[in-house]
């Protein structure tokens, strides 16, 4: 089918619907290929399918990819996972699970590619209290995991993503489709604010990042203050490094009731910038970065929304914090974020 110009900043990756594969199915496959046998239950996906596999060995997560995504595209997420075992082993991010055959996936007669990684145990993080302590934790994380990527290369890195920051002007095509005029407006200010600073995306240091630590993607411990877990890498991407932090900070401003949201912002940004310094344009920029990603939730969850009315409630999961995030941020004076983020993230003298 020949896309409209809404589509087209999507790509097909956003615009297929996920595989259909049933558990039995599944089951023949992990049998045949990894000699494993358990319990299969579906879990939420937003392109993909995945399975929450029990065995007698524990618990694992199988997934299918979209067959939209190139399969050297899923590959680099394994290749990712394999490189951070290395440099940080303490990271609980997830392990891939190799076949019988000693392979990281397997194509499936439909053209899917299966794979399987470790079940990280833990409480998403949506579904648990939040406290400054937890931001910070969560920002060391981070910047931990940003550490370990330094100098992972791929060829399927550069891929375009339309959640991906970078590309957030083309999301003037689906701004149409936030429904509430209010919020349609507040985007469309983000973007002409992105567009002042995208020039200087070429200046700044660029690596692989996870690239979406939002409140489903991240597992805290019995002490919710602790981190457990950060999964879902399916939207890692290379990219200016300080659009990893800006993704994280957007799921921060609206976090919880009440409270001071530049507060929740610069606390988090703090935090990370204690393990892995900005510079002086990434901190200047980070603000804007951030509201170009809540925008980026808005516009996405709104047209995939009505797309794909079957999956609504995964698809906007996340929207309602990005649009109170704007909101709050549309009503902070922007020279008073400045200040507070140049007291908070000091410079190293150079």
């Amino acid at each position: 089918m020949t896309q409209t110009p809404a589509d087209a900043p999507l790509g097909a990756l956003l615009t297929v619907a996920p595989p259909v594969l049933s558990p039995a199915e599944a089951a023949r496959h992990l049998s045949r290929h990894w000699g494993m046998i358990g319990a299969l239950e579906a879990l939420t996906s937003e392109r993909d399918l995945n399975f929450r596999l029990t065995t007698d060995r524990g618990r694992f997560v199988v997934k299918i990819a979209n067959s939209a995504e190139p399969v050297e595209q899923t590959r680099f997420q394994n290749r990712a996972l394999r490189h951070i075992a290395e440099r940080d082993p303490a990271l609980p991010v997830p392990r891939v699970v190799a076949t019988r055959a000693g392979a990281d996936d397997v194509a499936l007669p439909s053209g899917h590619l299966m794979r399987v990684i470790s079940w990280l145990d833990g409480t998403p993080l949506h579904a648990a209290p939040r406290s400054p302590a937890q931001a910070r934790a969560l920002a060391v994380g981070l910047a931990h995991l940003g550490l370990a990527l330094q100098g992972f290369n791929d060829p399927a890195a550069s891929h375009v993503l339309q959640w991906d920051i970078r590309h957030a002007a083309h999301l003037r095509r689906l701004i149409p489709h936030v429904t509430d005029e209010g919020l349609r407006a507040l985007c469309a200010a983000v973007l002409d604010r992105f567009d002042a600073i995208a020039a200087q995306f070429p200046d700044w240091r660029w690596q692989v990042v996870h690239n979406d630590l939002n409140p489903h993607n991240v597992l805290v411990g019995d002490d919710p203050d602790t981190l457990a877990g950060i999964i879902d890498f399916g939207d890692m991407v290379r990219t200016p490094l300080i659009c990893d932090l800006a993704v994280a900070c957007s799921y921060q401003v609206a976090s919880q009731a009440g409270g001071d949201p530049l507060a929740r912002f610069v606390t988090f940004a703090a935090a990370y910038h204690g393990v892995l310094p900005l510079t002086e344009p990434e901190r200047a920029a980070l603000f804007d970065l951030t509201a170009a990603r809540m925008v980026t939730t808005v516009a996405i969850a709104s047209w995939r929304a009505a797309r794909h009315p079957e999956n609504a409630p995964y698809i906007l999961r996340n929207f309602p914090s990005a649009q109170a995030g704007l909101t709050a941020f549309a009503m902070l004076d922007r020279a008073t974020v400045a200040q507070a983020l140049h007291d908070a993230l000091p410079m190293e003298a150079s």
